[in-house]
């Protein structure tokens, strides 16, 4: 097997110091390591110093899902605790008539309790908000049936942000969704469609400020929407990375996006991808000669090294996990031995790794 598919090439070490556990203190002031992969150099930088990298006629897409509230805490019928992590954003329908209820949703979730409910049984979450447990799997995952009743004008998102805390990932450890800043900085300024159970974490870097400067250089935006599911960041589990399968997520590419990917392609404009998300969005879309055509619907597209990338140019991105799909696409992107060597000399340096650390701006066409 060689070894760009072996699953230990994309171990690393990193201390624990390095996992970000709070966002900068401004969102355009973490760092910028900028790997520029013709010259085979790099160089270190403020990410607002990303607009002196971008230049006018240049087409900067972005990811506008918007994380929901998937994190919930409750209680079984006997009392006992239980947390639920959303796996989905909940398809609201209406309950049947007469019914004790006015709307309901089934939703796929993560659950943790000392000991697991029994099919049938219910779990509360306030009042306004109880679960119908429909089906147990073995790696955790339950089917549940969502119960709640809302005032006149609000929406199942408004029950949720009452409900449910900021879904932050797991090394991050500090109360999860306690600080009152995770439920804005956990959410990019382009957040527009609810739908994501993690953030398009290259985009918290950016502020309205920031935006509003690179609009200034005549530099183009465009958006596309992937929402996150749990499955990006699942492990893989095979020596091999080709024999991994990644989750089907949703993707939106309008017929507007679709238009300025191929223009700015015909004019020999480059493209920036803000988020390997927004880089999967945009590949799946294009052809083998790099048209990128409208698409809703779901995108299972694998990236790892060997993949000829059709229509990104460069790509901001943050610090992914050792052994992730992530990491697997930057690599096929710049490069294995060039990303772990990035990746070494960010923790030399001391760069604050993963969701709310610091970013990366690979360049395969810096000029």
């Amino acid at each position: 097997m060689e070894k760009q598919f072996q699953l230990s090439a994309y171990d690393y070490p990193l201390p624990e110091e390095n996992i970000a556990q709070h966002p900068a203190d401004c969102r355009d002031q973490s760092r910028l390591l900028v790997l520029d992969c013709v010259a085979d150099s790099m160089a270190h930088r403020r990410f607002a110093d990303i607009t002196e990298l971008l230049r006018p006629g240049d087409l900067l897409v972005v990811n506008n899902s918007r994380v929901f509230p998937a994190r919930m805490f409750g209680r079984k019928e006997s009392g006992g605790k239980v947390e639920l992590l959303l796996l989905h954003y909940p398809e609201t329908r209406e309950a049947p008539a007469g019914g004790a209820h006015l709307h309901a949703a089934e939703v796929l979730a993560l659950l943790k309790s000392s000991k697991r409910p029994k099919p049938g049984s219910s779990l509360f979450f306030g009042q306004k908000l109880q679960a119908t447990v429909l089906e147990l799997f073995p790696d955790g995952k339950v089917r549940l049936d969502l119960h709640f009743s809302l005032p006149q004008g609000q929406n199942l998102a408004d029950l949720l942000a009452r409900h449910g805390q900021m879904p932050l990932p797991p090394y991050i450890k500090r109360p999860q969704g306690t600080t009152g800043g995770d439920f804005e900085r956990y959410q990019t300024r382009f957040a527009a469609h609810t739908g994501s159970v993690a953030a398009p974490t290259a985009g918290l870097h950016f502020s309205d400020e920031l935006l509003a400067t690179i609009r200034n250089r005549e530099v183009t935006l465009a958006t596309v929407t992937l929402h996150v599911g749990y499955g990006t960041f699942a492990p893989v589990r095979s020596d091999n990375i080709l024999e991994h399968r990644i989750h089907a997520e949703y993707i939106e590419v309008s017929t507007e996006t679709a238009l300025a990917m191929n223009r700015a392609r015909e004019e020999g404009r480059r493209v920036w991808a803000v988020g390997t998300t927004t880089a999967r969005a945009l590949e799946y879309c294009a052809d083998v000669q790099g048209k990128v055509a409208p698409f809703r619907g779901a995108c299972d597209l694998y990236i790892v090294p060997g993949y000829r990338f059709r229509v990104v140019d460069n790509l901001v991105t943050n610090f992914h996990l050792p052994q992730s799909s992530l990491l697997f696409l930057v690599s096929a992107l710049a490069g294995r031995e060039r990303i772990l060597a990035a990746y070494a000399r960010a923790i030399e340096l001391g760069y604050r790794f993963y969701s709310y650390g610091d970013a990366m701006a690979i360049l395969t066409r810096p000029r």
